[in-house]
């Protein structure tokens, strides 16, 4: 757990599912005993993994303690809150106002100020330019994913700062520059843009996170009075409020008179931005094309952190609805912050073919038929998996093929092996699986027939091989387990031990012949009664020999008694 960047995992909650790995297009995850873990090196904060994740185990760093922080060093903290909060909460201009102020800001202003403050700049670049591909710099998903994974296009982003940026520098410009700066968005890489240019934001705060703080403040909203004094600094904005909406940033440039000799076109999401730039050669351009490209599908409306009840469509309408447009746009902007965007690739190790080969075995690939590329694991081919592997970034367990091809084979093994009969009979009676000492059991005549199927006895009736079948019967319809011991069938005994695998639809036995076990044991439990009569006759022969002679010597002794005394009376006399 990485909670100095932008997005982390709860490992506790993460969970063998490789979802995030499947929706990050860049694969900025690694694996590692089966938890998912963002790597910040890599990650460009799209906020993918945070709405996918399943278990809610993506996590996105909470800044409120770092403006917290701010109020109690009793500093003037301004708010810069982007124009897409209009379609998402339901409060009047002035309610939200109130209710920021009620947290501690000082003042509220719009980020669409410096939205206007851009699109200015960027008209007037472009004028100055006969030709070439520009791609607006507003959205840091798209000017980290360029400047990590597509460096080549580095130099056609727009070398003015995110609206964002140049709105906190002219609140600066206004206000001083020791006021402070905390932006409020549906956006999570905004935190890396504020980590990046401290000078100019405090803190990005996501509108998840304003909503619970709301919460943990025990501010209920419903009882804040809408007070029409509360108004945004130093003005509100106008054109400036379309940018969250796709093709909005378009439509302010075009408002500003920028001539027709620009193709103007809106992109959205990573995956279709890197489809359009493919294969495409900035160099070679021989026209003016400006690309508004946003990370988002729907743009900064349906942002990873901007959740609400409202449907998109309704969203996007409210946003519209309350969006004023000037009849003159400046030609030259008040505030400009220009920014030297710079590469940093990230390095894409190249294995041989002979190394990704000996990866592919780990995950019981030996060929080009057995790379299924099913996408199981997150990745969209074998190959890429084995790559992962080798740069310690995967784990064989993520392949679901190989997974289910060893439980398979471990299962067979087992079932093989076995001295037991073992059975599995499905809802109709029919057999499903069963294992060589079930054959050799109750299809000896003919399990040289069977044995060389590779179905073996799959698909056959169960009452035409056994005469228990009522068993199986009964276990399905119970869903409880069956014990039978010592069950005869015919001249045979068997321990029958059945039970349910699949409710009402499958049940399994192991079945063991005890005839042979059962006869030795009358066998010798009849010798030993043998022995234990023979010993009972013996004992009582000894008896009744003991008994004669006792009663020889009591005899014996009485007369030699009778006789000593008649001798001592003799003497007397």
């Amino acid at each position: 757990m990485d909670k100095l960047s932008p997005v982390y995992t709860l490992y506790n909650e993460c969970h063998d599912c490789y979802k995030c790995v499947r929706e990050c297009h860049i694969k900025a995850i690694s694996i590692q005993q089966g938890h998912a873990s963002v790597l910040p090196e890599k990650c460009i904060a799209c906020g993918n993994c945070v709405k996918t994740c399943p278990n809610n185990a993506k996590r996105v760093r909470n800044d409120i303690e770092k403006v917290k922080n701010l109020f109690r060093a009793q500093q003037e903290v301004y708010v810069s809150l982007a124009p897409s909060w209009d379609g998402i909460f339901e409060y009047t201009p002035s309610k939200m106002i109130s209710i920021l102020k009620r947290l501690g800001f000082k003042h509220v202003s719009e980020t669409a100020l410096g939205a206007q403050e851009v699109s200015i700049e960027c008209a007037k670049l472009m004028k100055q330019k006969d030709k070439g591909l520009f791609i607006s710099s507003a959205c840091p998903v798209v000017v980290d994913y360029i400047r990590l994974y597509n460096p080549k296009f580095l130099p056609c982003i727009t070398p003015v700062a995110s609206p964002a940026l140049t709105h906190a520098r002219m609140l600066k410009d206004i206000y001083g520059a020791h006021i402070h700066v905390v932006f409020i968005g549906p956006c999570i890489a905004k935190k890396n843009e504020s980590d990046h240019n401290p000078n100019l934001i405090d803190a990005a705060l996501t509108f998840e996170e304003l909503k619970y703080w709301l919460q943990d403040e025990f501010i209920q909203t419903d009882d804040i009075e809408d007070n029409e004094n509360d108004r945004f600094v130093p003005e509100s904005a106008y054109e400036g409020a379309l940018y969250p909406i796709e093709g909005g940033m378009n439509e302010t440039i075009k408002q500003g008179g920028m001539a027709d000799d620009v193709q103007f076109l809106n992109i959205s999401s990573i995956e279709n931005l890197e489809k359009a730039l493919k294969g495409f050669e900035p160099d070679c351009v021989n026209r003016k094309i400006f690309i508004e490209a946003l990370a988002c599908n729907g743009g900064c409306l349906a942002g990873p952190c901007a959740s609400s009840k409202k449907s998109e469509l309704l969203r996007v309408s409210d946003a519209l609805s309350k969006i004023k447009l000037r009849e003159n746009i400046p030609n030259e902007p008040k505030t400009v912050v220009e920014i030297d965007y710079r590469k940093k690739p990230v390095e894409h190790p190249n294995y041989s073919y002979e190394t990704i080969c000996e990866a592919l075995k780990k995950i019981g690939k030996y060929s080009e038929e057995d790379e299924l590329n099913c996408g199981g694991c997150g990745y969209n081919t074998c190959r890429e998996l084995a790559c992962a592997l080798l740069s310690g970034e995967a784990e064989p367990s993520m392949c679901v093929s190989y997974m289910r091809k060893i439980a398979m084979q471990k299962a067979a093994a087992m079932l093989r092996c076995m001295p037991s009969a073992i059975v599995m009979v499905d809802k109709d009676l029919k057999i499903v699986e069963s294992n060589e000492a079930f054959m050799r059991m109750f299809c000896s005549d003919m399990y040289d027939i069977f044995s060389d199927r590779p179905e073996g006895l799959n698909g056959a009736c169960i009452d035409r091989i056994v005469d228990f079948a009522d068993i199986f019967k009964d276990t399905l319809k119970s869903e409880k387990d069956i014990h039978k011991e010592h069950y005869a069938v015919k001249n045979r005994l068997y321990d029958i031990s059945a039970f349910s695998i699949e409710k009402n639809e499958l049940v399994g036995a192991i079945i063991t012949d005890v005839t042979q076990s059962e006869l030795g044991r009358e066998k010798i439990a009849q010798k030993a009664h043998e022995v234990i009569n023979k010993n009972i006759a013996i004992v009582q022969e000894i008896a009744c020999l003991l008994g004669e002679h006792m009663v020889e010597t009591e005899l014996l002794l009485s007369t030699i008694a009778q006789d000593y005394d008649t001798s001592e009376q003799g003497d007397k006399k």
